[in-house]
């Protein structure tokens, strides 16, 4: 059987994204958004992408000519298309001259990343005379001095590694190595004023290879990638700039903002918070998965009452973009195509509690002056599971919710940051 490039023409396009990372999740996210936005006409580049650590996909991505097959599936059907956004792939570690004379191509405009949420960090390692740093910032600040160097503008940057105001950080990072290596205070200046690092925040499961499935593509690809169909891009930034990126011009859910918080807040409560509140519940019922928890009449309840009746009503986005999103939650969790494990959630479920489902809890009596039932019945389940079930998490506070009453775990300022003594009725109902 022929090879994916054997048989698909890549069409030639002018490079214009530098992409750190190659992994699924970026291919199945902004690589297949550009291929929406190049196959509407409304756009015409292709992107580069750049192997972020030394053992990579890269080799893989340039023998298949950059090409791969993206598969999208759910309850909405199956969506299969070829992604020929990618002209190449370099790897800084073995060719770093390479790697830096992107920064000399006056068209390059945008730059992506996802080095994983430990990939924003800064070490003190990292030299300027590395080739290349280790660091995901100290290789973009070299990239950035080189194209400081030959007086061409900045860049828009996109970071996607989940974590709280990713753009903020990677610049706050860039700038600290160009004092750290007395690159001057006109590259200092120039980051500053050239370049526009734009917060993020990315939604989409990306499920990768599919390992265990045999599909027929009529040819081979080694690098297939599979994703749900919801995607949701919120890019906290100057909103001309989405004219450089047209995406919601061709109906893609990417959304320019000049505050990003109350979308991490709508996904932390509504998303993120169903699965926390309802992981211990299911689990002492003996659900697996959220699917099963979907399939059965009691849990979908459940979830529902959490989401609709109690989380929502303390959220302050339009009530219509509020359900929206809601109900693509719900049509997310039954997807027949993900294995989603509870207990793979269940993970250190106390201090996803607090963070996920505790401002919803005191909000909701703030707002409405007396107590969010359901929300309050996956509290109670969340404590009787740390004293009976199988929860994985720091062994001090598995032994301390183990052993103590549920007063003392209420009345913990150690774990709530307060003392949350006042819900001991309600929550009593459902922990003994």
């Amino acid at each position: 059987m022929k090879r994916i490039d054997e048989i698909k023409t890549k069409p030639s396009r002018t490079e214009r994204i530098i992409q750190f990372g190659e992994g699924g999740f970026l291919r199945g996210f902004a690589d297949w958004m550009l291929q929406k936005l190049n196959d509407g006409g409304r756009y015409s580049g292709s992107v580069a992408v750049v192997q972020p650590i030394e053992q990579g996909l890269g080799d893989r991505l340039n023998q298949q000519n950059g090409l791969y097959t993206h598969i999208i599936r759910g309850v909405e059907g199956v969506e299969t298309q070829v992604i020929d956004v990618i002209s190449r792939c370099i790897n800084p570690y073995e060719d770093y001259n390479a790697y830096l004379a992107l920064a000399d191509n006056p068209d390059m405009r945008v730059i992506v990343s996802n080095t994983t949420e430990a990939g924003i960090a800064y070490s003190e390692q990292d030299k300027p005379d590395d080739t290349p740093p280790k660091s995901f910032p100290a290789k973009l600040t070299a990239l950035l001095h080189r194209r400081f160097t030959k007086g061409l503008d900045g860049f828009i940057l996109l970071p996607c590694e989940l974590i709280d105001k990713n753009g903020e950080k990677l610049q706050e990072i860039v700038l600290k190595y160009a004092e750290d290596w007395k690159l001057g205070e006109n590259f200092i200046n120039w980051v500053n004023q050239n370049n526009h690092f734009c917060s993020t925040l990315v939604d989409r499961i990306v499920t990768g290879y599919p390992r265990d499935e045999k599909i027929d593509l009529g040819y081979e690809d080694s690098m297939v990638n599979t994703s749900e169909f919801f995607h949701l891009w919120v890019i906290e930034g100057d909103k001309r700039l989405a004219e450089e990126l047209p995406f919601n011009q061709i109906g893609l859910n990417v959304i320019w903002t000049d505050n990003l918080e109350p979308y991490r807040t709508r996904k932390v409560r509504i998303l993120n918070g169903a699965h926390t509140s309802m992981v211990p519940y299911a689990l002492l019922k003996g659900f697996d998965t959220v699917k099963s928890c979907m399939d059965n009449s009691e849990m979908l309840d459940f979830i529902k009452k959490c989401i609709y009746e109690e989380i929502i009503p303390t959220l302050d986005l339009p009530q219509k973009e509020l359900t929206d999103y809601a109900d693509n939650v719900l049509q997310r969790f039954s997807n027949p195509y993900i294995k989603h494990y509870l207990s793979s959630i269940a993970l250190n479920s106390v201090s996803k509690f607090k963070v996920r489902v505790l401002p919803s809890i005191l909000e909701y009596i703030k707002r409405q002056g007396k107590n969010p039932p359901t929300l309050l019945k996956g509290f109670g389940a969340l404590i009787k599971f740390y004293k009976t079930g199988q929860p994985n998490d720091n062994p001090e506070i598995m032994e301390f919710m183990k052993k103590a009453s549920v007063d003392e775990i209420l009345s913990s300022v150690k774990l709530w940051d307060q003392d949350l003594s006042f819900l001991r009725e309600e929550v009593c109902r459902y922990a003994d």
